[in-house]
């Protein structure tokens, strides 16, 4: 096996350099800073991979055989524990990340209802669940081009954090319409479904098209990975599958026409930075959390590795151009994933590193893409199998395995015995984890998960607080001391409208719209705002401009 695990911190910091030799860093680390050109514009590009244990990149790394492009930047660590509890879900995760803010399970984009995490700050009861302004946002006030990438459904819990706010991760109806109505400028990833009306579990279930409103609104919608690589559109919408894309082995056993992350990210980039103010750039590796749910070992090195080819495009960019700041970290652990099981407890010390790696090196397929295979009777069960590494199963194996009501579980453990892998959960985990971070102004050391957010606002020149407050004002509230009477009409539940009516003014506001619609002496127009509207369920927050529009 190849190593190449250099072993100097070139051009770091003193205050760099002792954080990550605290954090045990030191030895894989080959740090080199970019040169700030004292130019403008200022872009970002924030990278999640989800759900990934350190115990993950580890693995992927020995199972590359040389170093991750991660490597070469990682700079300190992360606590990633939420409002509520030390192990958080991937949506209040998600929504310190680009809000600065902590909130509770399950919550995109809001303020949190319970706080009682120690060291977390309380919040007013009144401002429970009110809507907090995301880095894109932002960025997008700042005149900058924004773009999202996911390997999931776009809609999932933490590109949903970067774009949207709802009360429940599963919104998909709410989230999808607010990001169309974002108006950001590149869009990749799944979730086809959330997009058009339909019958499938995520398919809109209001009655809006949205494909119709990406085509008003300019943008070259594409399917393939050919029509994205050779698109020449400034605004990119690319839905890549009904809901999530596949694991990136997958995608290359089988030959899909799904671009990888990688691919996605270049062309975002390339796309992007045309703007002459500059860009925000969300990606997430959305999978590895997916099969650390699973304890799929495969599933986890796959999509590791196929997110550090990512950070290795957006390295590239941010050398070249020395006025880019690129953040890559997990939002939480997963699944405690570790080299070494209750099998190895009293010979770990003996054991080579081929032990754990070369029967991994057997699968060519995750045990998704392995079970995709699978006859409907089970008659090929050896040749899955295999896909998945576990070859030269005896007859009885093969058997027990047709016979199995937990045929997933039962082949990921198996292939985990086989490597010495061990798992302590099929669950989120509560540790801190890398952070990675190259360019001017970049965080270092060990930070809160919300420290991000603030660093990347300040870095592209505004402050988060501020942008919520032109954003996200309450809309009774407002109106009402402004001599309007105020009502929301549910009359059709799955499109609620704010009304807000004075004299011969009419102000109807449609929940997760960037539009407002004023009838003034029997005209009406329509009038674009500043961000989206969001519903809480109980208030609905519009921005700062609604409040002016019948001048």
């Amino acid at each position: 096996m190849k190593r190449n695990f250099k072993n100097k911190l070139a051009g770091v910091s003193v205050a760099a350099a002792v954080a990550v030799s605290s954090l045990g860093f030191a030895g894989y680390t080959n740090l080199t800073e970019a040169k700030d050109k004292k130019k403008q514009p200022t872009n970002v590009i924030m990278m999640v991979m989800d759900g990934t244990s350190v115990g993950a990149t580890s693995l992927a790394r020995w199972y590359k055989g040389e170093n991750l492009a991660m490597d070469e930047i990682v700079i300190g660590g992360v606590r990633t524990h939420s409002a509520e509890s030390a192990i958080t879900d991937s949506a209040p995760a998600g929504t310190a990340l680009a809000t600065g803010n902590k909130s509770n399970d399950k919550i995109v984009g809001l303020l949190p209802k319970v706080v009682n995490t120690p060291g977390v700050d309380p919040i007013n009861p009144e401002d429970a669940l009110k809507p907090v302004a995301n880095v894109l946002e932002g960025a997008k006030l700042q005149g900058k081009a924004t773009g999202i990438i996911s390997t999931s459904e776009i809609q999932h819990a933490t590109p949903a954090g970067f774009s949207s706010h709802a009360a429940h991760r599963s919104n998909y109806q709410d989230i999808a319409e607010q990001q169309v109505y974002q108006g950001i400028d590149v869009v990749l990833g799944g979730g086809k479904e959330s997009l058009v009306p339909g019958t499938t579990k995520n398919a809109r279930v209001d009655g809006e098209n949205l494909l119709n409103v990406l085509n008003q609104n300019g943008y070259d919608f594409v399917e393939t990975r050919d029509q994205l690589l050779n698109s020449k559109s400034n605004k990119i919408w690319g839905s890549f599958a009904p809901t999530a894309l596949a694991y990136d082995f997958d995608r290359k056993q089988a030959s899909n026409s799904e671009p990888s992350l990688a691919e996605m990210t270049n062309k975002a980039i390339n796309t992007l930075s045309k703007d002459k103010e500059g860009f925000f750039l969300f990606v997430e590796g959305s999978k590895v959390d997916w099969a650390a749910h699973a304890n799929d070992t495969i599933g986890m090195i796959s999509d590791v590795l196929a997110f550090d080819d990512a950070v290795k495009e957006a390295l590239e960019f941010a050398k070249k151009d020395g006025n880019t700041m690129v953040i890559a970290v997990s939002d939480h652990g997963n699944s405690g994933i570790t080299m070494g099981n209750q099998n190895t407890n009293g010979n770990y010390s003996e054991i080579p590193v081929s032990t754990y790696i070369d029967p991994l090196k057997k699968a060519s397929m995750t045990v998704e893409g392995a079970l995709k295979q699978l006859k409907a009777d089970r008659s090929n069960m050896k040749e899955v199998a295999e896909l998945y590494g576990l070859d030269n199963l005896t007859a009885e194996e093969i058997e027990a395995l047709k016979a199995s009501k937990t045929l997933q579980a039962d082949m990921v453990k198996m292939l985990a015995n086989r490597a010495n892998i061990g798992f302590t959960t099929g669950g989120h985990t509560g540790e801190d984890v890398f952070l990675y971070a190259y360019g001017p102004s970049k965080p270092y050391g060990l930070i809160d998960n919300t420290d991000i957010a603030k660093t990347m606002a300040k870095f592209m020149g505004f402050d988060l607080k501020k942008t919520t407050d032109k954003l996200f004002v309450n809309a009774r509230e407002s109106f009402e001391n402004k001599g309007y009477t105020t009502r929301i009409d549910v009359t059709d539940k799955n499109n609620p409208v704010f009304i807000a009516e004075k004299q011969n003014i009419k102000i109807e506001i449609p929940v997760n719209k960037n539009v407002a619609h004023v009838t003034q002496n029997k005209k009406t127009s329509t009038k674009t705002l500043d961000g989206v509207t969001v519903y809480n369920g109980k208030d609905f927050y519009v921005s700062e401009n609604a409040l002016n529009l019948s001048n």
